[in-house]
């Protein structure tokens, strides 16, 4: 697998994520594309999991704020965009949030 596509599969569930960080280990030299990207797509996959939790609870609780629910779409749109730079072999962050991950998960290196 090239350093292209291990980036568009670090975004791909935590199944394809694992695949990735498991491949980019045995790539030499080590590819600052791909680690980028695993970064950005453990960090959006917690943040979504979080995220949903926390909704799930105040939505079960509060009934009247389901409305809420729509914020899952939201973050749809952001991991299309992790998508699209990682297809695009750009060093961006996935926005409004990306800059939060890129200098967290040292385990990633």
């Amino acid at each position: 697998m090239n350093n292209k596509s291990l980036s568009i599969l670090s975004y791909i569930t935590i199944i394809g994520w694992i695949i990735a960080f498991v491949k980019s280990k045995d790539v030499t030299p080590k590819s600052d594309l791909v680690t980028y990207h695993l970064k950005q797509g453990f960090g959006i996959f917690l943040f979504s999991f979080a995220v949903n939790i926390i909704l799930s609870v105040v939505v079960f609780t509060v009934t009247s704020l389901y409305f809420l629910n729509y914020i899952g779409y939201a973050l749809f749109i952001l991991w299309i965009f992790g998508i699209i730079n990682a297809a695009n072999e750009q060093k961006k962050p996935i926005p409004v949030i990306g800059k939060m991950f890129e200098d967290k998960f040292g385990f990633i290196n």
